[in-house]
């Protein structure tokens, strides 16, 4: 028997980092994000014996150990940290396995990669051992995973994004998750996905350090950086309506006000280089952008209206990043057996 998952990565067009505590715990957060045709893989084989092999085909990296030995630190945290949860707070018999584990966009790049990839390991293991897991249970264990048990900084959208999949405007108070899918026209999606340009910038970045300065400016009552979040929470309703009722002519303008304030939350989410890329963008037809996730590095995105993306393309290819094309995806995780 063969267990397989995917759950979809997603970009962040509104409201990122409403959704880290504390500030969403007394402010309340709100983003708007879509899931996006790059996946988390997972695969599972049961074995007879209790040996387990922890294999990241993308990182070629491998461990194998057995059920009793599996860490929590160190290398491969993510597929032994989940291995480990469900092992001791799950009441099942369980041998040993193989996980074998590949994601489409590297580490740090911005696209939820290690939420999305939490989330297809939970799917997998709830597949093999027929755990009662609906999409609200898979999201909140995959944050309890992450964030409490292995203490991985980071927010709560990718979780429920990669669970839930397609268009969805996500609200955040204390404990309380609600996510709200939106129901965008096709016409409307096959524009967006023609105007937004997803530009790798070949960096990664260690996303936990510029988290942790933005939960410490919230924690100090920093002014600047809390309402610099209250402006991007008022961001994801502007970008809602936009997209719900079709005045993607304004989109761009709002990924600009945010990104205005965004770079406003914490030292390092923009540096001397992204700023070259984003007023190159600009410069040449691009009507306003982002960095993809908590900053500092990764993935970008920018709206190019009309037929600007091949100027901003062109202009872009000096910084020796990399172009995505990309097709949103509404389905969210999936898992099947073999």
């Amino acid at each position: 028997m063969i267990i397989r998952s995917k759950a979809p990565l997603r970009i962040g067009l509104a409201g990122g980092g409403t959704d880290v505590s504390p500030y969403s715990d007394v402010y309340g957060g709100a983003i708007l994000n879509a899931t996006i045709n790059l996946f988390a893989y997972a695969t599972l084989i049961p074995r007879e014996d209790d040996t387990v092999i922890f294999n990241a085909v993308d990182k070629n990296e491998i461990k194998t150990t057995t059920l009793q030995q599996i860490e929590t630190s160190g290398e491969l945290q993510l597929l032994q940290g989940v291995a480990k949860y469900i092992i001791e707070n799950f009441d099942t018999k369980i041998t040993g396995f193989e996980l074998s584990t590949f994601v489409d966009a590297p580490a740090g790049s911005g696209l939820g990669t290690s939420s999305t990839l939490c989330v297809a390991i939970i799917s997998a293991f709830a597949e093999w051992l027929n755990l009662p897991l609906g999409e609200y249970d898979i999201a909140k264990l995959a944050f309890e995973i992450e964030r409490n048990y292995l203490g991985m900084a980071g927010g709560k959208q990718d979780q429920y994004a990669a669970t839930f999949g397609g268009f969805n405007f996500m609200e955040f108070s204390g404990e309380k998750v609600i996510v709200n899918p939106l129901r965008v026209k096709q016409k409307y999606i096959n524009e967006l996905e023609n105007n937004i340009l997803l530009y790798y910038t070949s960096t990664s970045r260690l996303s936990s350090s510029i988290i942790e300065e933005q939960q410490k400016n919230v924690n100090s009552k920093k002014d600047k950086s809390i309402d610099a979040m209250h402006k991007l929470k008022e961001q994801s309703v502007m970008m809602k309506e936009a997209i719900l009722t079709g005045n993607l002519d304004v989109i761009g303008e709002i990924l600009n006000f945010g990104w205005m304030f965004k770079k406003q939350m914490a030292d390092g989410i923009s540096n001397t280089r992204i700023d070259e890329i984003y007023e190159t963008a600009i410069a040449h037809g691009a009507s306003g952008g982002k960095i993809s996730g908590a900053g500092g590095g990764g993935f970008m995105i920018f709206y190019c209206p009309k037929n600007t993306r091949y100027p901003v393309m062109q202009a872009l290819k000096s910084f020796g990043g990399e172009f995505k094309r990309f097709q949103f995806e509404e389905h969210g995780v999936r898992s099947w057996k073999i």
